[in-house]
């Protein structure tokens, strides 16, 4: 993600910011110029004045919403369906922790110039649920029919990490949850009967019954025979989780590749044998149509930042091994959204 600048005295300022850091001005994100606003002070002639999103209250949105248009919510916050009781509060603080998650999946969906309507709408549009884990219901987190489920337990870090360790998972956070189930909501609009041969030379057939193949990858004794040709070890387990592992895999590069860039990262190492490792600067994905560039940079990127956290005695922060067969199917995600915008 990008760095932001404050309107009143041009100092950075960051995605969650409320307040400038540095003059202490008031701000609210402007989704509709992708730049932070005064709150109220600002004017276009097509919206009118700008007004802070209602769950501004509750800790959780800084966006800006028209006061023309009759939602008193921001467009992130009114794709939610069902959210906590703020007197639930335990469960409402974990809500809070999810939504923070979820306005930088929407902010990245804007970026990517993807459909994003309100299933409360369109029948065709998407919806959040956060819900608690009733033991008398089978809820889960995951996705049907544009309604993504989200249970509240994981925006607890000790049970999120507990999961993380049994699942045999390299990764799991809030923002990873979103991105994977949002995967699945776009699968349904991107493909049809003239695309969908292609998708599955690369992805596999998705007619394949997906609870019997979830049955039989939870039977499979563990083993390393998924590691040439998938993202994450789930992602063998069916064609549709495939395109969610590395769909959400894709999102992850082009946002870290965002900000390093909008850092104005560079590499220039004087030894020769890391120069080989790197690239000259890390360009902006969003702009940049050759995905093997992009690849190339977050290769750079994320073998730097692993390097550092090892030099604090921290776990690396991309633990993953991206195969030929994954960098070509991260290159279909990308060509494929380059050809819809």
């Amino acid at each position: 993600m990008k760095i932001f600048k404050c309107p009143n005295c041009s100092s950075p300022a960051f995605f969650e910011n409320t307040t400038c850091q540095y003059c202490n001005t008031a701000l609210g994100y402007n989704h509709y110029l992708d730049i932070f606003e005064i709150p109220e002070n600002f004017h276009d002639n097509t919206r009118g004045h700008l007004k802070l999103c209602s769950n501004h209250q509750w800790g959780v949105c800084n966006w800006l919403v028209t006061h023309n248009e009759s939602s008193e919510f921001c467009l992130a916050c009114s794709l939610n369906r069902v959210v906590p009781n703020r007197s639930d509060i335990g469960n409402f603080e974990k809500w809070q922790k999810l939504e923070i998650a979820k306005h930088r999946l929407i902010y990245q969906l804007l970026k990517l110039k993807l459909p994003i309507k309100s299933k409360s709408l369109y029948e065709e549009g998407m919806a959040f649920d956060f819900l608690s884990n009733n033991k008398d219901e089978n809820i889960y987190t995951g996705h049907a029919d544009g309604v993504v489920t989200i249970l509240l337990t994981e925006a607890d870090s000790v049970h999120r990490e507990q999961l993380r360790k049994q699942m045999n998972e390299p990764y799991r956070t809030l923002l990873g949850h979103f991105r994977h189930e949002i995967g699945h909501y776009y699968w349904t609009l991107l493909f049809n009967d003239s695309n969908i041969e292609g998708y599955r030379k690369l992805f596999g057939d998705e007619r394949v019954d997906y609870g019997e193949a979830l049955k039989d990858y939870y039977k499979k004794p563990d083993s390393n025979n998924w590691k040439n040709n998938y993202i994450t070890k789930y992602a063998s387990s069916h064609s549709w989780e495939d395109w969610a592992e590395t769909w959400a895999h894709y999102l992850h590069l082009m946002d870290t590749l965002e900000t390093a860039h909008s850092l104005g990262m560079e590499f220039s190492p004087e030894e020769q044998h890391i120069q080989k490792l790197v690239v000259d600067k890390c360009p902006n994905p969003y702009s940049t149509k050759n995905f093997q560039d992009i690849f190339n940079a977050s290769v750079a990127l994320t073998c730097s930042v692993n390097s550092l956290n090892r030099s604090m005695g921290l776990p690396d922060i991309y633990p993953f091994v991206v195969p030929d067969k994954v960098v070509e199917k991260l290159t279909f995600i990308h060509n494929l959204l380059q050809s819809k915008s």
